[in-house]
């Protein structure tokens, strides 16, 4: 099995190489054997930037961030443009390598408009309709989603959410990482503590099982984007294709998994579940 990690300093700033040794991978309470560890710098990336259409007004003064981030991505890296409505995924952008267009169609939200249903489901949606990708040379999959993370048909609380946990396990069975920055809602839903609680408890859960990273500051909207989006780009920096062999069951699917850094002065961001075809 293949997965993307990030590495992140554990102390300071710097992030010292790694190599397959550096690294254990446990499956329930076995450890697997770790066949390889490929930096993915400077390889094939698609990054799909997913809008929430039900954004507060306060989202439209970062259109000129989003832009730079889009204009500053490695001039190999595809670039996709969505807008989350009604649990689906509107593209502005198809994946593309001309990342002066692909900006171009960074709009603003709709707003009152914006009939937001679940992130979650835009998530699935765009996954599912995500261009096949297969083999050693296969383009990592990201997504930077920004929404308030409110998921509106009334699944309960987190971690049981039926609608968080689908989107979830979609993007980890097809390997995509998810960034997620948290930007206010428009209208009551905007403005409802337990609501925008719940909400940013997703997102950090969404980027927590992936392996990305949530930014978030209080409740309200952040003063900026651009630092988050400049982390991420360095994160980008700092990714390996990981592989090693999985026990596998009787029947596919989502298997946990426990990947961390051992003696090395680093710590490991990555999925906590990997999708596992059955055995023979």
């Amino acid at each position: 099995m293949s997965v993307i990690v990030t590495a992140e300093p554990k102390r300071g700033k710097s992030i010292p190489p790694l190599m397959a040794d550096d690294v254990a991978v446990t499956q329930g309470r076995e450890k697997r054997h770790i066949i390889s560890l490929e930096p993915l710098s400077g390889t094939k990336l698609q990054l799909l930037l997913m809008i929430d259409d039900s954004a507060a007004e306060s989202f439209n003064t970062e259109i000129p961030a989003l832009k730079k981030f889009v204009m500053a991505l490695p001039a190999n890296a595809e670039i996709g443009i969505g807008y989350m409505r009604n649990g689906l995924t509107q593209m502005t952008s198809e994946f593309t390598l001309d990342h002066a267009a692909a900006a171009s169609t960074i709009r603003l939200a709709m707003g009152p408009g914006g009939a937001d249903v679940s992130p979650y489901d835009s998530l699935k949606d765009a996954v599912k309709k995500w261009p096949a990708a297969n083999g050693p040379d296969a383009a990592r999959r990201e997504v930077v989603m920004i929404s308030s993370g409110i998921e509106g048909l009334g699944g309960g609380l987190a971690p049981e959410n039926p609608y968080v946990n689908a989107g979830i396990q979609e993007a980890q069975k097809a390997g995509v990482v998810v960034y997620t920055i948290y930007s206010p809602s428009v209208g009551h839903a905007g403005h409802s503590f337990w609501r925008s609680s719940w909400g940013q408890n997703f997102l950090s859960q969404l980027s927590d099982e992936t392996g990305g990273e949530f930014y978030v500051v209080g409740f309200g909207s952040p003063v900026s984007f651009e630092p988050y989006l400049q982390e991420i780009l360095e994160r980008l920096e700092h990714q390996y294709r990981l592989t090693f062999v999985a026990h596998p069951e009787r029947k596919p699917g989502l298997q946990e998994v426990h990947i961390k850094v051992i003696e090395k002065d680093a710590s490991m961001a990555a999925p906590d579940r990997v999708f596992v075809p059955a055995g023979s």
